[in-house]
């Protein structure tokens, strides 16, 4: 077993009647051979659509990095009599090779097609997801003819919407599987899972909606399976990963933002949803915070946004955006956790002195890749997407001695890695913050108000390359398109912490106009799939 390329299994969504179980079942992959030709470019629906043809996470995978799905002879692995295929080599197969896709089929048994035609509590299904990580293990291991012990195995899970929840019910719940499975665990990748719940014109779905087990989005009902209930009366959410479940560091949340495209049930879902949501899970929902033993919050798992919706032809996970995200974190080389660091926010001269205003700042971020159509993270104001800060909260914030905001993680890949002459890796970041609305003593301030302006908007140019050896230097560039456009030209120096992770700041180029705001634009950067 090679790493970093573990075995994938995937856990589909929630399909509410017979027949989207009936549907599930008759697919082999549950949704994940979809791929899409159609994209938003941005979010003004009356313009086309753009052509993109994206073939699919599992063709890619495959066709990529060499996976292959696991049925043989019309059967699965948790057939009984399923047999190894025969190895083109001549020399038979005793399992699976590690990179294989598994695909967690847990709605056959409640079609109508293989099944009985019932759906299942989440509670079986977690349990159900144990026990295939076991099956997957014990067939690696076999495949792996003595060179590899039980305990040494890997593997990934990744998630789409609901089966994320399976995931985190699986690995919180010490009820709900084994800690073989669990310790088993490298990395987790959810696609739109309302981790917080859903929500339907502006209240959570009600416990005592059980039809079609719908009430697994209630939170009072995931604080229980999720083993959640002491942080849910503490917190009101249910968004939390405790450190002794599964490390944060090891999760990522992809969060569609596109409502609009998003056409279930004739349009109503995205009505009900609401801005700021890919049509039925909301942005907030979408991604988990850790907890340390003593139910503190101690960090968030990585995360990144794209104009996609919930599912269907605009959907998450059939896109080229998730792709690149989803395939960075499991084999990438490079981990960069992106944050703006706010010195100080100014109000207008002619409103400084007065007490109690309020506003708004919108914190926005484009992540780009060099010379490609897709960016790794998007967050706009237009999308329902950007970080938001009120100004009382900047200013508190600041007093005690800190004011971070989060915007998005990034993975790097240099695919060339046989390379000597560039083993660079490159992006850009578009960061803007957006002037608020001013509002004194519940009033809109109109005065100096242009609708759109910002208080900040330039491009920062990043180039890193790792240290050829351990404990070498990184080298590592920048440049402000402001001030140089299309190459990072700039020596940047940067800060040692803890575990290898390097610490990089650079200055926005901002003047000191009233209003305004300072800062610097926070990277932390370590090597990946680095023990």
């Amino acid at each position: 077993m090679q790493k970093p390329f573990y075995p994938i299994i995937y856990v589909r969504g929630y399909a509410m009647t017979e027949a989207e179980r009936n549907e599930t079942a008759a697919d082999p992959f549950c949704g994940f051979n979809l791929g899409s030709t159609i994209f938003r470019a941005n979010p003004n629906k009356h313009e086309p659509a753009k052509k993109f043809v994206f073939e699919s996470p599992l063709l890619r995978l495959s066709a990529e990095y060499g996976y292959s799905d696991v049925y043989e002879n019309g059967l699965d692995i948790l057939d009984p009599d399923w047999r190894p295929r025969t190895s083109m080599s001549g020399q038979p197969n005793l399992g699976i090779p590690a990179s294989s896709v598994v695909i967690y089929r847990y709605y056959d048994e409640g079609s109508s097609l293989l099944g009985d035609g019932e759906a299942r509590k989440i509670e079986h299904y977690c349990q159900g997801l144990s026990a295939l990580i076991l099956r997957v293990r014990e067939l690696v291991v076999a495949q792996e003819r003595g060179a590899l012990k039980p305990e040494e195995f890997r593997c990934y899970l990744v998630a789409h919407s609901m089966g994320g929840l399976v995931v985190r019910g699986f690995l919180q719940n010490p009820k709900l599987g084994s800690d073989a499975a669990r310790k088993a665990v490298d990395k987790i990748f959810t696609y739109a899972t309302p981790h917080n719940g859903i929500d339907a014109g502006g209240r959570n779905v009600p416990s005592w909606l059980g039809l079609s087990e719908i009430n697994t989005f209630n939170r009072e009902r995931m604080g229980e399976y999720l083993n959640l209930e002491a942080a849910l009366e503490r917190y009101k959410r249910v968004d939390f990963l405790p450190a002794a479940a599964f490390p944060i560091e090891r999760i990522f949340c992809m969060v569609g933002t596109n409502r609009d495209d998003y056409d279930v049930a004739m349009g109503l879902s995205r009505t009900f949803a609401g801005h700021g949501s890919d049509g039925l899970v909301k942005v907030d929902n979408a991604s988990v915070w850790g907890l340390d033993r003593n139910n503190n919050i101690s960090g968030t798992a990585a995360t990144a946004y794209c104009y996609r919706t919930h599912s269907g032809p605009f959907g998450i996970v059939n896109s080229e955006e998730s792709y690149q995200n989803l395939s960075r974190f499991l084999f990438g080389d490079v981990r960069v956790d992106l944050w703006i660091e706010v010195d100080e926010v100014r109000l207008p001269v002619a409103i400084e002195d007065k007490p109690e205003v309020q506003a708004l700042y919108q914190f926005e971020l484009l992540a780009r890749p060099r010379g490609k159509r897709w960016y790794l993270s998007r967050r706009t104001a237009e999308e329902d997407s950007p970080a938001c800060r009120s100004h009382a909260e900047l200013t508190q914030q600041k007093a005690r001695g800190g004011n971070l905001v989060y915007l998005s993680t990034v993975f790097l890949a240099n695919k060339a890695k046989v390379s000597t002459v560039d083993r660079t890796l490159a992006y850009a970041m578009d960061v803007s913050v957006r002037v608020p609305d001013y509002v004194i003593d519940r009033k809109f301030w109109a005065d100096q108000h242009f609708e759109g302006s910002h208080l900040f908007r330039d491009s920062l140019l990043i180039s890193l390359e790792p240290p050829e050896q351990e404990g070498g230097a990184w080298k590592v560039m920048h440049s402000w398109e402001s001030q140089h456009v299309g190459q990072a030209t700039q020596a940047l120096s940067y800060t040692q912490v803890k575990g290898g992770q390097i610490r990089i700041e650079v200055p926005m180029p901002t003047a000191a106009q009233k209003p305004g705001i300072d800062g610097k634009i926070l990277l932390l950067v370590s090597a990946w799939n680095n023990d």
